[in-house]
């Protein structure tokens, strides 16, 4: 595949995250633009660390299977690259493959000669171990030291690759890049990059791209265009009826950034406090005056790992009694549970956590206006409780059960009634993981921390490593 670069370079950018779905007019627009790439993230850390722990998508197969149709099926009418970062969900190795399941069926079903890229970043904990010991890791605020004991309790532990794993891809041949764990922006700006554009303005770009449409002004119709060349860039909606604006672009570098005027990738570092956003038209934007610095080569680590199991129960809370001394009757409501976990089921306070959450019960409560709070007409009142075990957890559950339904604000008081809105009341909600890191680990080479393996896909399932 030919890098020479041209005056500019186009990426379509779908949507934010593969699964969410793209409008197909807008799709179909996109297209007619001839770009020179196709880039989707689809992955995030934004629903918890469940996803990375257990190595599951949070995405439905069928939705990703659409998406990726959509997608395949327009690569293989231009002929030009598909990037898709962190596949399923959390960049898993597992995630990767089950993301190549999907590809390998479309491509059966489509009739597609494909030659397929996938590119792991999953950690073994050896592996990582070796680096702590070199001293190549390092937390980011507020995480603490790592430790080897910290490595040995994460379930999966993956690294955020930068562009060059992917360029790589491309240039030996790949038309597909399903790839790990990636950085939002790395997908996009891999193949600008590649070909020589000028990095500031390839990064921008992929930054403000990076959620598809939510760079718009109707988040909901699609994705977007970026036209990347030697001066800048611009931005325009995939859908007809859709417009950017400077505010909407210029608005996107707030975005899960801490300092709106500085993004930091693996080996690089953007600024764009000097960054020019102007009107081209009633839908495109163009972005000057971008500054790009090569910074020592780092990848982020992010660990996720069980720490027990959860069951959890809900209460509807109507008594107005109660809704009005709420933080007593709580207080109360806690005191006696401990003592019954402890005094009938003979848990200790280390073997289960209980957590109590309060819904709709400051709803009506200005923030620094006193004297104002009203009284809630319904507080429901979420129980969480962890154990060691998925039984331990639903055993404590059920002890709660009888005094969540029914527990007095004073002992004298008549037995009150609150209601579950469920039978059984108690949903079990499976193993409990946490994030155990967040830090980076230093190296010399960006492809060191990955592998890359090829599939050769073919009409009638003759499907093979290439």
């Amino acid at each position: 595949m030919s890098i020479d670069r041209p005056d500019v370079c186009r990426v379509l950018v779908p949507s934010g995250a593969l699964g969410s779905g793209c409008p197909e007019a807008a799709f179909q627009r996109g297209l007619s633009l001839r770009p020179d790439a196709l880039a989707v993230d689809a992955g995030s850390t934004d629903s918890g660390p469940h996803y990375l722990g257990a190595g599951i998508s949070k995405m439905t197969r069928k939705a990703t299977k659409r998406d990726l149709r959509q997608l395949m099926l327009g690569r293989a009418a231009l002929g030009v690259p598909l990037i898709v970062g962190s596949c399923g969900t959390s960049g898993t190795d597992s995630g990767v493959d089950w993301m190549a399941d999907i590809c390998a069926e479309i491509a059966r079903e489509e009739g597609l000669t494909v030659k397929v890229a996938l590119i792991y970043s999953e950690q073994s904990a050896d592996r990582l171990a070796q680096h702590l010991a070199a001293g190549a890791v390092t937390p980011l605020p507020p995480a603490a030291e790592l430790t080897i004991e910290t490595i040995a309790a994460c379930d999966h532990i993956v690294a955020l690759m930068g562009y060059e794993p992917l360029a790589a891809a491309i240039r030996e041949g790949a038309d597909i890049v399903l790839a790990g764990r990636t950085t939002d922006t790395a997908v996009i700006a891999a193949v600008p990059v590649m070909r020589g554009f000028p990095p500031a303005a390839a990064w921008h770009a992929a930054k403000i791209s990076e959620c598809g449409g939510l760079c718009t002004t109707h988040t909901r119709q699609g994705g977007v265009m970026l036209f990347i060349d030697a001066d800048g860039f611009e931005v325009e909606p995939l859908h007809a009826e859709n417009s950017c604006t400077p505010f909407t672009v210029s608005a996107h570098m707030l975005y899960e950034n801490s300092d709106p005027f500085t993004l930091k990738e693996p080996g690089v570092k953007l600024d764009v406090e000097g960054a020019e956003y102007a009107a081209v038209d009633a839908r495109r934007v163009r972005v000057t005056g971008s500054r790009f610095e090569a910074t020592p080569y780092t990848m982020k680590l992010e660990g996720s790992g069980g720490v027990g199991y959860r069951t959890m129960v809900f209460s509807a809370i109507a008594d107005r009694k109660v809704l009005k001394a709420f933080d007593a009757w709580l207080e109360g409501l806690k005191a006696r549970l401990h003592a019954g976990v402890t005094g009938v089921l003979g848990y200790a306070a280390g073997d289960y956590d209980l957590q109590f959450r309060a819904y709709g019960r400051d709803a009506l409560k200005p923030s620094g206006a006193p004297g104002l709070d009203q009284v809630p007409s319904e507080v429901g009142l979420m129980t969480l409780v962890r154990a060691k075990t998925q039984a331990e957890a639903t055993e404590i559950a059920k002890f709660c059960n009888p005094t969540l339904l029914h527990f007095p604000l004073n002992p004298e008081d008549p037995m009150p009634s609150f209601a579950f809105p469920f039978s059984p009341a108690e949903v079990e909600l499976g193993r409990f993981y946490e994030f155990k890191l967040n830090h980076v680990v230093a190296i010399d080479d960006p492809l060191a921390l990955c592998r890359t393996e090829w599939l050769e896909l073919q009409p009638g399932g003759q499907d093979g490593a290439a």
